[in-house]
């Protein structure tokens, strides 16, 4: 994602550049944050620091929902698997595959999912599944 998230923070319309955020759960980068709110806080010094941090929390968020969307739902179930919880990230893959039969990469990563919670037979079938549709 390249585009700058554009931020509503009461009529005040902002564009947070997508590079202050990475991963799956949108990680800031502490140092350029900091630096994009100082620039923010000399164009508007009416915005406090609470307000700042609000705004961008509201911009990773809707990373997130790019992400989300831009990756099938995949990303989603990837925050859920860190988070240990396995189970809602299978869920996810599973509903991604019901979504997505024709992406390989959703197989792949149901494969994956299945491989490292011990199904291997399952994983391995979801990995056969996903590869099988790199040939058409």
């Amino acid at each position: 994602m390249q585009e700058p998230l554009e931020i509503m923070h009461g009529s005040l319309a902002v564009k947070v550049p997508s590079e202050l955020f990475s991963g799956c759960d949108a990680r800031i980068d502490t140092e350029a944050a900091e630096e994009f709110k100082g620039t923010l806080q000399s164009r508007y010094p009416w915005l406090s620091a609470n307000s700042l941090d609000v705004l961008m929390e509201t911009a990773r968020r809707k990373y997130i929902e790019i992400l989300d969307e831009e990756t099938k739902g995949s990303s989603k179930a990837e925050r859920l698997r860190k988070q240990g919880k396995h189970d809602s990230a299978e869920q996810q893959l599973r509903r991604n595959v019901e979504r997505y039969p024709e992406d390989p990469d959703v197989w792949y990563a149901l494969g994956r999912m299945l491989c490292e919670t011990g199904r291997k037979e399952e994983g391995y079938e979801a990995f056969n599944r996903g590869r099988s549709l790199f040939r058409k």
